[in-house]
């Protein structure tokens, strides 16, 4: 399986790559995909679109994995990211892809084992399970990876539950 992990964002969305065969997970690819301040929202959510529809063609990723947005101070900033995030979910839909939607406790929780982890904590963990000389940087990046093994495990966890013999007497 190949995930596509995303941590949405108007100015910058994090975006990443795992491979997951069996209980082995490696990146293919990380990074961000940036737009300016200056920008109109059209054009940022337009150039959003269109890198992401360029990174899944080139990589063909099986799924994909959003980290769901909590904000519970700027309405403004909520609203911007929430336009970002359906943009988002747009390029994933007309990629033909699944989408799964992760929250931030879900992810931590998934990599650290503790859902209040630091983030420096999960971005160390991230290193390790995906074996890299460093933490991925800028930290959109780090948070997309996480996303994606969130997922990975996720779905790993449901095939293997799919395939479980049923409990005598149940």
């Amino acid at each position: 399986m190949l995930v596509l992990g995303i941590d949405p964002g108007t100015a910058i969305t994090g975006y990443g790559i795992v491979r997951s065969e069996g209980q082995s997970l490696s990146h293919v690819t990380y990074g961000v995909i940036t737009t300016s301040a200056d920008w109109p929202l059209s054009l940022r959510l337009q150039h959003l679109y269109r890198e992401l529809r360029t990174l899944i063609g080139k990589h063909n990723p099986t799924e994909a994995a959003v980290e769901q947005l909590f904000f519970a101070r700027n309405v403004r900033t909520a609203l911007s990211v929430g336009h970002a995030r359906g943009v988002i979910l747009l390029a994933v839909a007309d990629a033909g892809l699944s989408s799964h939607t992760y929250t931030p406790l879900q992810v931590k929780k998934a990599i650290t084992g503790y859902g209040r982890a630091s983030k420096e904590q999960m971005q160390q963990m991230v290193r390790l399970l995906l074996r890299l000389e460093s933490v991925p940087q800028p930290d959109d990046a780090a948070d997309a990876l996480a996303v994606a093994i969130c997922h990975a495990h996720s779905a790993s966890m449901a095939a293997r539950l799919s395939n479980a013999e049923p409990v005598a007497g149940k």
